[in-house]
Formats: C-alpha cells, sequence, structure tokens
C-alpha cells in the first residue's frame, strides 16, 4: 500500500476501532502456484490489546494458504467511497475515492480445538448480539456432537502481526471549509450518499482541530 505521511495511521487504539468495526477480511497468501485470497471474520483477541487478531479459515483453505506455516496478510477495509469534484467547488479537480485501511501481515499461530471452539463461540455471540433472539451456537437445536463436527471442519488461528500498514485517506490535504462540503455531499440524497465514510472523515477532522488546537 503506497503510503503519504498526512495519510498515514499509527495509533494502535484507532487501529484496533476500525478492525473491531470491520470484521469482515481479506486473507492473502504467496504460494509456490502464486497468490491466493480468501474471505473471513476476524475478531480481536481479547486477550491482547495490541492488534493481534483471532479468527478461522474452512478446511482446505488452511492447505491452500499454507497456515502457520508462511505469512498471511490480511487486509481490513473501513468506509470507503467516491468524492465528485464538484464538492471541491470552483477549481481544477478530478474525482478521486476516500476509504480506510489497515493490512496485518505476520505467521500465523494454528489453534488447537478447544481454543477454536472458544473463539467460533465468541463469533456466533458477537453477531448474534443484536438479533431480538439470539441463537448462539451451543444452544438447542445444535447440539454437542454438531458443534464438534463444525469445529473439525474449520482451523482457527492467531496472527500477532510483524508488519503493520495503515491508511486513512480522508480529504486531509484539503482545506477544513472543503472536507466539511464533502461530508455534506457524502451525507446528502444524492447518487453517493455515504454515512459511514462521513462519519470516518469527521472524526478525522475533530483529530485535525484537536492536533491543531495543541500545536
Amino acid at each position: 500500500m503506497r503510503q503519504n505521511p498526512s495519510f498515514a495511521m499509527t495509533d494502535v487504539a484507532e487501529l484496533r476501532r476500525l478492525v473491531d468495526l470491520n470484521p469482515w477480511a481479506t486473507l492473502v497468501s504467496h504460494t509456490d502456484e502464486g497468490l491466493v485470497a480468501s474471505h473471513y471474520v476476524v475478531l480481536l483477541d481479547e486477550d491482547h490489546d495490541d492488534l493481534t487478531i483471532v479468527g478461522h479459515v474452512g478446511k482446505p483453505d488452511d492447505l491452500i494458504h499454507g497456515l502457520g506455516e508462511r505469512e498471511l496478510l490480511v487486509v481490513i477495509q473501513g468506509p470507503h467511497g467516491y468524492v465528485s469534484p464538484g464538492w471541491y467547488g470552483d477549481v481544477p479537480s478530478v474525482p478521486t475515492w476516500n476509504f480506510t485501511a489497515v493490512h496485518l501481515a505476520g505467521v500465523p499461530e494454528i489453534l488447537d480445538a478447544d481454543e477454536n471452539l472458544r473463539v467460533l463461540d465468541r463469533l456466533v455471540a458477537r453477531f448474534e448480539a443484536g438479533m431480538p433472539e439470539p441463537r448462539l451456537m451451543w444452544e438447542r437445536p445444535n447440539d454437542a456432537a454438531f458443534i464438534e463436527r463444525l469445529e473439525r471442519g474449520t482451523v482457527g488461528f492467531r496472527l500477532t502481526p510483524t508488519r503493520v500498514a495503515a491508511k486513512r485517506k480522508l480529504s486531509q490535504n484539503k482545506p477544513v471549509d472543503v472536507v466539511q462540503t464533502v461530508i455534506d455531499g457524502l451525507r446528502g440524497e444524492g447518487a453517493h450518499r455515504n454515512p459511514a465514510l462521513a462519519a470516518e472523515m469527521e472524526r478525522a477532522l475533530r483529530t485535525r482541530a484537536e492536533a491543531g488546537a495543541t500545536a
């Protein structure tokens, strides 16, 4: 990922927030046959306060990726979307795409069956929490035999990244009034309405203001 110092993200708390809010990840490995990619949910490891993540793949993706044997790149993509040059005012400009992204790379540790079950259980609980009648993993009609078969079809992993690259391109190189116009455009009712991206831009704008106040 090409870096620009003004767009780089280094604050671990902010990176953790983005990973937590955007758990659907792309897993990329380099194999003898070339690059391979898969898509799975990952979660922050609740036993760590860094960028360690846990997740699982379905078999045979573990073999396809050489999981636990070589480096794995996990790509987290946050809010992103189109920015019209019309929002910049009457100045020479072209369209762009604003986005947030986190890249975590390292050799993952393979989880044993008990740890994998705990991660799977936590995964279900995380996303069922918003349902009116949550169906947790160990609740009926599921039984122990069903859950054990489920676990045997997956491989859990823990990744403590040895390389991290993160970028937040949210019009930070534009004047504050222009950034606010872009935010208003993203919150509007047009073809490129994007409240999630607008919220990220507002967050970045607040950080910018706070940095200016303390400079």
